[in-house]
């Protein structure tokens, strides 16, 4: 048994324990940080008994997305790298119009 299980203990080691820096506790702390958008969507939906997306999501998105492209960027990936450039400029649209859209119900009011 411990024949079997001996490469897979192994690319666990080297994987998760072997190369473990300053740059792969960078990326879980982006990945955690990306992550949270869905939680705080969920908590937010489930609230309002509706699907919402509130504001934090983009918030959440923009900062987890920043460190995980300054990550891939590190690790020379050029998928990563492409796929989060692409979401940056997704984030950062969706809260150019959030805060459009409130300045503009701010100029209704006044």
């Amino acid at each position: 048994m411990t024949d079997v299980l001996a490469p897979l203990i192994n690319w666990f080691y080297t994987v998760f324990v072997a190369q473990l820096d300053a740059w792969v506790v960078l990326g879980f702390v982006a990945q955690a940080c990306f992550t949270m958008r869905f939680v705080v969507q969920w908590i937010a939906s489930e609230r309002a008994k509706r699907s919402v997306v509130p504001v934090a999501f983009w918030f959440f998105s923009l900062f987890g997305g920043t460190l995980l492209f300054i990550y891939a960027i590190q690790r020379q990936d050029p998928v990563f790298i492409a796929g989060q450039g692409m979401g940056l400029i997704i984030y950062v649209r969706n809260l150019w119009l959030i805060a459009a859209e409130r300045k503009a119900a701010m100029a209704d009011t006044n």
